[in-house]
């Protein structure tokens, strides 16, 4: 949408003069840009003040998840500064955009819940079905914007996210809630925290449906195939398919030092997105089942260590049943449509030890070491089809099993272990240091070094300066180690681990009591970038290779500013600009500039109101797709929330992009849907809550 710079204005007008602009004297809150809470802990291992994190760092918390009326973890991180959540088109599984990287299946962000990684080894993403993640038991999350793999190892590339969830210090006694809205959505949840005997036990369960958005698709990748074959089989002009069922369910147990976690999250008739193969496929259906389980032991009682053990399990699968092409596909040799139902099943194990020494002065030395198993166990295939050379492919008559002769990846392990050590060193007043390295073997592409260092100094009583290096690996897939048996994509054995270098600049400065402020500078080298490369002639696929670097600069800028006591402004803005350094161009696909700013209004006592606006802009296509850049957009959101007052009750309604702005996310090159993926038009939705 060209013309949506010009009604930015016109839309913050609306935002800031619906409430006046008199200033007037509030309690000082040094929380105010971070999500009504002023600690992090993913920086470090340790809770420290945002300001004084050795990172470029934000928190949301359960209220603010409130006030913006977010149903999704996705309409949370969307959010926040320099990040961007795109779409792919196979099944709308969300692309975290950070910085202007950007890949289809996404593994150069590393998501944990509750520290725990939740990355699936076969794509290197947080699962091919991932169907959403409901907010209700979502007490805080915590992001890095940059490196983290110094801490947190494999993939914490380019930004760690870590979703902590809610336990009885967040919930007191039982609250039940529901929720109904546009697409026939429905959802309800229960959750329960409590204290008996000095056994703490959180139980939460949320549960959902919707038939998902509706936008049309106006051209797939069989639209182009009814042009070579002369037939009519493409489903499109056609609607997204989004439908999904949902489940999560945790239980948080503890007990003196020790604390455990389960969790499950069931994904059933996940719809297809866009397609898998980019043709719209109405009736496919996905399935995900995943299981986590953590066991933690924290011993404090040896004088100047405070360690903790922690023991892990992690099982996913990823199940579909997929008409890659329609009834009618490939001048009719398949009437009933080109099936493949491909499965993944994996586990992975965790131990972890880590330990802070604070018996020296002026030094918090951290420690720690592990071991990492990760399995894809079980690989199964049916499809009705077979490659002819040239990758064309054939009719079998049926849908065969194909697992034992012509699975799409190999089944393999891979084992890690890991030592690091990070030491946080006060060597001046106003002045501290933090350097660490961590060191990571792998069983199956060998060793990786990646070593971390921050000044963090107080440049005045109100403003902090902060200047951080830090490099990461993004492991290889499966999916690019051992994909076989494709005739479009092949996987390597000997692919290495993508790296980056970031360098940032950042400044945290308390304007007053009312308004606070941060400003972030960063540059980046990728190297060793892992993209499919054509083979040699007369071969038609592309193979995984390390083959690539890019070049990154920009900035994010955030404000806090309490206008009145019943009115607060939260905004921020980002700039990148990004360059392949092979082609000299833009890498494509992630927005330039990136504008969010949200005003929340207590009209009344327990009320709140809150409109947001999100401008996502100037987004080049990738080398080769010669399509026009993809237009802008900008979508305004409402929430108008009664908190729980004396009768403890809560309601809300939000409206959703209210302008029903007709926006769109890429679609992957060369562009097989050629006008883009769309974003969902005007929703609403009600919910109510109650404790007792």
């Amino acid at each position: 949408m060209k013309n949506s710079t010009y009604r930015i204005p016109v839309i913050l007008s609306f935002i800031f003069s619906a409430f006046g602009t008199a200033a007037v004297a509030v309690e000082d809150d040094f929380s105010l840009m971070y999500g009504d809470t002023e600690f992090v802990t993913i920086a470090t291992g340790v809770q420290q003040t945002i300001a004084h994190a050795p990172a470029v760092a934000s928190v949301i918390s359960a209220e603010n998840i409130k006030e913006i009326g977010a149903r999704d973890l996705d309409e949370i991180l969307e959010t926040l500064p320099g990040l961007h959540v795109a779409r792919s088109n196979r099944l709308y599984n969300p692309v975290y955009t950070i910085r202007g990287i950007y890949s289809e299946t996404n593994p150069q962000i590393l998501i944990l819940i509750n520290g725990i990684p939740i990355t699936n080894i076969f794509a290197g993403d947080r699962s091919q079905v991932w169907g959403g993640m409901p907010v209700n038991n979502i007490a805080r999350i915590e992001i890095i914007r940059g490196p983290g793999s110094a801490v947190y190892g494999a993939d914490a590339f380019s930004g760690v996210i870590n979703i902590i969830t809610k336990d009885a210090n967040n919930i007191d006694g039982t609250e039940i809630g529901a929720r109904v809205g546009s697409f026939d959505t429905k959802e309800v949840w229960l959750q329960y925290g409590g204290e008996h005997n000095g056994l703490s036990t959180t139980f939460s369960f949320e549960y959902g449906m919707t038939d998902g958005q509706r936008e049309t698709v106006q051209a797939d990748a069989q639209t182009g195939l009814d042009g070579l074959f002369a037939t009519s089989a493409s489903l499109a002009p056609g609607p997204v398919n989004l439908g999904r069922k949902y489940l999560d369910t945790r239980v948080d147990l503890g007990i003196g030092d020790w604390r455990l976690r389960l969790g499950y999250q069931g994904r059933r008739d996940v719809g297809t997105g866009a397609g898998v193969a980019q043709a719209l496929d109405p009736v496919g259906d996905n399935q995900s089942d995943r299981f986590n389980a953590d066991l933690t032991y924290r011993l404090t009682r040896v004088e100047a260590w405070d360690t903790s053990v922690e023991l892990s399990y992690f099982d996913t699968s990823a199940r579909s049943e997929l008409v890659l092409f329609p009834p009618g596909a490939f001048g009719g040799a398949f009437p009933d449509g080109l099936i493949g139902n491909p499965d993944v099943y994996e586990r992975h194990t965790r131990f972890g030890i880590s330990s802070f020494y604070t018996g020296w002065e002026k030094h918090r030395i951290r420690l720690g070491a592990g071991y990492n198993f990760s399995d894809l166990y079980k690989v199964t295939e049916s499809r009705n089809y077979f490659f002819a050379p040239g990758g064309i492919p054939v009719p079998l008559g049926s849908v065969v099993d194909v697992s034992d002769s012509a699975a799409f990846v190999r089944e393999e392990d891979r084992k890690i272990t890991y030592l690091f050590v990070q030491d946080e060193w006060m060597f001046a007043r106003d002045w501290s240091l933090t350097a660490g390295v961590r060191y990571d073997n792998y069983s199956d592409f060998g060793d990786t070094i990646n070593p971390r260092a921050a000044i963090v100094w107080q440049t005045a009583f109100d403003l902090t300066t902060k200047l951080l290096y830090g490099r990461a690996f993004r492991a290889p897939s499966f999916a690019e180690l051992y994909n076989i048996n494709n005739p479009v994509a092949l996987g390597n054995s000997n692919l290495k681990p993508e790296t980056i270098d970031t360098i940032e600049l950042a400044f945290d400065y308390q304007i007053s009591a009312q308004a606070r402020t941060g400003l972030n500078l960063f540059h980046y080298q990728m190297k060793d970038i892992i993209r499919p490369i054509n083979d040699p002639s007369p071969a038609t696929t592309v193979t995984a290779q390390n083959s690539g670097s890019q070049t990154g600069y920009g900035l994010e800028w955030e404000i806090s500013w309490s206008i009145t006591d019943t009115v607060r402004l939260i905004g921020n803005y980002a700039l990148q600009r990004s360059e392949d350094d092979n082609t000299g161009s833009d890498p494509g696909n992630a927005p330039h500039h990136k504008i969010y700013a949200r005003t929340n209004w207590q009209p009344a006592n327990s009320w709140n109101i809150s409109p947001q606006i999100t401008w996502v802009g100037e987004r080049q296509r990738v080398t080769g797709d010669a399509r026009p850049p993809v237009d802008d957009y900008l979508t305004l959101d409402l929430t108008v929330r009664r908190n729980q007052g004396i009768d403890k009750f809560s309601f809300a309604a939000s409206i959703r992009n209210l302008l029903d702005e007709a926006g769109y996310e890429p679609s992957i090159s060369p562009g097989q849907i050629p006008n883009d993926l769309p974003i969902a038009g005007r929703s609403f939705y009600v919910e109510a809550e109650y404790s007792f």
